[in-house]
């Protein structure tokens, strides 16, 4: 029997609410198609704080490199706030994702026909969503150096450093032909080439590593008209590239084309050792231990990890489905609650789900 290693980080807030509905789905997910899921759990983030003072333990990071797939709940919690940066849930989850060397991160939105009334935006805009968006991790303005700020008698000049080399522009760009030669063949880069010497050069990367992948057709668009072009017709893409920058903005853009960020699941990979599959939700502290929270991005996070992680592609699709059906029959958390629906808890959509699949 396919035997497989998992460590589960449940986190904070609705995290082991959420996490315990994906961990029976997967258990029941893995009896049905004949494999065993040996999960480990480990406190991360605002748990592993007051437990051990630090929000990534060493114990958890040796359990994590050790496995073949990690599956994180949501990190975080105002109360943290105060202590110093090094120290707070965010920066556990930067420091894994460094010791992991995670740089691609994988957004899937897809629209489900039971929600579409459930965007902002009208139903025909929205109907054949399909898309993925593949935001580079580790590079860009964001661990650009140098960064920091000046102080003169008279003012204060804060800077940073956007940066990108052409390896850590290759790697990206090839996880994201990868996913459009197996989708719909069509790759949108998002730069800035115009006015940015750092998005010329990613540019001309993308535009050279395409001899390599002549069956997939590449686009370009500038980040301003995309970000317009995923209101006015997001259909029409199938795989977004982006800088992280650009990719932070336009992933939560996409996210809310589906009418809630509780639905949406997220990849981040690197080219060695396990991913990290996660929903693209806060932990929500304000609903934690209340029943309300929605527990299906983390589903489909666990789906996310069975197909990409792990190679299981008909568990992955078994629980795609038991959602796609629990929606059917108008079953909604509170976020995704419309008129004629069934509202039902966190705890109860499990057990729904459960039963579907």
């Amino acid at each position: 029997m396919r035997k497989y290693r998992i460590a589960l980080l449940p986190g904070d807030g609705i995290g082991p609410e959420i996490t315990l509905v994906a961990e029976k789905l997967l258990k029941a997910a893995s009896q049905k198609h004949g494999f065993e899921l040996i999960i480990t759990r480990e406190p991360f983030g605002g748990e592993a704080i007051e437990a051990t003072g630090s929000p990534l333990p060493l114990s958890t990071l040796e359990t994590c490199k050790s496995s073949d797939a990690v599956l994180l709940a949501a990190i975080g919690n105002p109360k943290f706030d105060t202590l110093p940066r090094e120290k707070r849930p965010e920066t556990g989850l930067l420091s894994l994702r460094s010791e992991l060397q995670l740089f691609a991160n994988i957004r899937p939105v897809k629209i489900y026909p039971a929600l579409i009334n459930a965007s902002s935006l009208k139903s025909e805009i929205i109907k054949n969503v399909d898309l993925i968006v593949v935001r580079e991790l580790t590079g860009g303005i964001y661990f650009g150096e140098p960064k920091g700020r000046i102080e003169s008698d008279d003012d204060i000049r804060a800077f940073n450093t956007m940066t990108y080399s052409k390896k850590e522009i290759e790697r990206v760009t090839k996880v994201a032909f990868e996913l459009a030669k197996d989708r719909r063949s069509k790759l949108c880069s998002v730069d800035k080439a115009n006015v940015l010497d750092v998005s010329q050069l990613w540019r001309d990367e993308v535009n050279s590593l395409s001899n390599t992948y002549q069956g997939v057709e590449v686009s370009h668009l500038y980040v301003d008209n995309a970000a317009m072009q995923l209101i006015r017709d997001p259909s029409q893409f199938d795989v977004l590239l982006t800088s992280n920058l650009f990719g932070d903005i336009l992933s939560d853009e996409a996210a809310m084309l589906t009418g809630s960020i509780g639905m949406l699941p997220s990849a981040s990979l690197g080219s060695i050792g396990p991913g990290l599959f996660e929903p693209v939700h806060g932990s929500a502290p304000d609903i934690a231990n209340k029943n309300m929270a929605n527990p299906i991005a983390m589903v489909l996070s666990a789906a996310m990890m069975l197909r990409i992680g792990l190679k299981e592609l008909e568990a992955a699709n078994s629980i795609e489905d038991a959602v796609n059906k629990v929606l059917t029959k108008g079953f909604r958390t509170g976020d995704l609650m419309s008129e004629g629906c069934i509202q039902l808890g966190c705890e109860e959509m499990g057990a729904h789900l459960l039963e579907s699949l």
